[in-house]
């Protein structure tokens, strides 16, 4: 997503939050590994992976304002931040500290985002993509953001019809899946898992497939809606006619025109 946007002339910024994280092969701008590691953790207190990671974000909140706050002073209302997050799906639905986070983000003006990142092979079996799907809807419900749910690794995929039926899945034929793949003893079971995703009605599923320079782009396209990108530029630039005059201007202002009527089409 960072290459594409530099590609495409989209400024960008990452910020990682994985205190676990190694290396990247691109550009970050803030990175909580400046505030805490997880192997500093692990050796000072003792802690496995998963504790430690615990205490990393715990850390994390009590710093918020700290050092989070002053990291993010150097940006203004026209910077776009992409948030690289730990795995660990229990950070999301069972503990306070990204709900705190993006609470802080809100509160200091940000427009916030959740992209839940699913691997595409939980496809090949229904209970593990049942299971992907539940753990999707925990963190919706936890967080309460605008929230998008991405299939990623589409690219590895060999049959790509197969992920078609999973993008908007339909609650009938997951229950007969799953029927099939457990056995009747968990019928009842299956039923309610089946009819609580059916409930909501909330759960499906954007494609990413990172050599598709289209798809790349259809995925941003999706966050940009849900966060309203461009639409506060757009009242802007007709409020203060932030146009330039010098020549090319109005070809400028035409083309910003038609991208956020693009946009809105997509609402």
């Amino acid at each position: 997503m960072k290459t594409h946007c530099d590609t495409t002339g989209r400024p960008v910024h990452v910020v990682n939050l994985d205190p676990a994280a190694e290396q990247f092969n691109y550009p970050v701008s803030i990175d909580v590994r400046d505030l805490i590691t997880l192997d500093d953790v692990a050796e000072e207190l003792g802690l496995g992976p998963n504790g430690g990671l615990l205490y990393c974000m715990e850390f994390l909140e009590e710093n918020l304002d700290d050092w989070l706050g002053e990291e993010l002073e150097g940006f203004g209302e026209d910077d776009y931040l992409i948030i690289d997050c730990p795995g660990q799906i229990e950070l999301y639905s069972h503990v306070s500290v990204f709900k705190t986070l993006t609470n802080y983000l809100k509160i200091n003006g940000w427009n916030v985002c959740a992209v839940y990142c699913m691997d595409s092979q939980f496809v090949a079996e229904t209970p593990k993509f049942v299971a992907g799907c539940l753990a999707a809807l925990s963190a919706m419900v936890q967080l309460e953001l605008p929230h998008v749910n991405m299939l990623t690794k589409v690219d590895l995929v060999a049959d790509r019809e197969a992920l078609e039926p999973h993008l908007i899945p339909d609650a009938l034929e997951l229950r007969h899946a799953l029927h099939a793949a457990t056995g009747a003893r968990f019928s009842a079971l299956n039923d309610a898992i089946v009819g609580l995703l059916d409930e909501f009605a909330m759960v499906s599923f954007t494609p990413l497939d990172i050599r598709d320079e289209e798809s790349v782009s259809e995925a941003l396209l999706v966050v940009d809606t849900a966060i309203q990108y461009g639409e506060d530029q757009e009242v802007r630039q007709r409020e203060y006619g932030d146009f330039p005059e010098e020549e090319g201007g109005e070809q400028a202002a035409e083309e910003e025109a038609h991208a956020f009527a693009r946009l809105q089409g997509a609402e």
